[in-house]
């Protein structure tokens, strides 16, 4: 999966400074007043590292001058500050090396990716302050939750991956359910995985990635109910519809799948999730012929259980 996370490639050496750089907390080749402010690309799938030369000398100082560093937009107009994205700070607070930041409910407003690149962008900024370890942020006063319902504790600079030098990426644990092919190839039989996912990616993607890598050999009795070449050309969500778009190696089946199970294999699945309500599957960028509709919900009449 980290193959699809991953935007390009670096040289190594650049790949050893940057993990030079988030090893040591600070870009030491500028000097002990250097650090590194994390900011957003304007799409919010990567964030760039910029130096600033630190004026404060006390670690209140300083975690308040990285904070405005965190609330002002870089010159390179391609990138935003993380902390200027439609959410205010209401406070702050310091104690015993840890910083506690509550923000507006605008911030849960933002998307899943959106929400983890900022979180990773502040704590990797301000845990470069010696003596800062910990950071945590609140929502209005109230604890902040995860696209899975898990409350979001204390972080740390190690929570957070580097991929390249400018990507930051976190993974979660997800539970989800997936609908495979039975043995005759005309019924669904559901099943949980629990697996790491990277939020560089949505948790939609990951369902269909999932989908077609197929049940494993741990579901006994299920069966691949896509294609395994089938290659996803895009997913995305608006307004409750999932939008998934997919090479026409979906459209050839495997063993006696009917179309019908492939197609709600993907949309029962998807409907799992809590903000989808309907899927438009599309092959190259178009609604196949073969399909009887444009969009579909949720069909549990092909949908049996089993003992295990």
């Amino acid at each position: 999966m980290e193959d699809d996370v991953v935007k390009k490639m670096v040289l190594a050496l650049l790949g050893c400074l940057c993990m030079a750089l988030a090893a040591c907390g600070k870009a030491e080749e500028y000097g002990e007043d250097m650090y590194e402010v994390y900011y957003l690309s304007n799409s919010a799938t990567k964030v760039e590292m910029h130096p600033h030369e630190m004026e404060a000398d006390t670690v209140e100082g300083q975690v308040e001058e990285l904070l405005t560093c965190l609330s002002t937009n870089p010159v390179k107009l391609e990138y935003q500050a993380p902390l200027c994205m439609g959410f205010d700070i209401l406070d702050r607070k310091l104690e015993d090396g840890k910083v506690q930041i509550d923000v507006s409910a605008a911030y849960q407003g933002l998307p899943v990716t959106t929400q983890v690149l900022i979180r990773a962008a502040i704590v990797r900024t301000l845990t470069q302050i010696e003596g800062i370890s910990m950071v945590l942020m609140t929502v209005e006063g109230n604890p902040l939750y995860d696209n899975n319902g898990r409350v979001v504790s204390w972080m740390g600079a190690s929570q957070f991956i580097d991929n390249d030098g400018n990507e930051i990426n976190t993974y979660e644990l997800a539970r989800i359910r997936l609908y495979f092919a039975g043995e005759s190839g005309t019924e669904l039989i559901s099943t949980y995985r629990e697996k790491r996912y990277s939020t560089n990616l949505s948790l939609e993607r990951f369902v269909v990635e999932e989908l077609i890598a197929g049940p494993g050999e741990q579901a006994q009795g299920r069966y691949p109910s896509i294609n395994p070449n089938t290659k996803i050309l895009s997913v995305m969500t608006r307004d409750g519809v999932c939008y998934v778009n997919l090479d026409d190696n979906f459209l050839t089946v495997v063993n006696n799948v009917s179309t019908d199970v492939s197609v709600y294999s993907i949309v029962n699945s998807l409907i799992e999730l809590s903000n989808v309500n309907k899927v438009q599957i599309l092959v190259n960028g178009e609604v196949p012929s073969s399909f009887t509709a444009t969009s579909f919900e949720r069909n549990l009449d092909i949908v049996v259980t089993v003992d295990k």
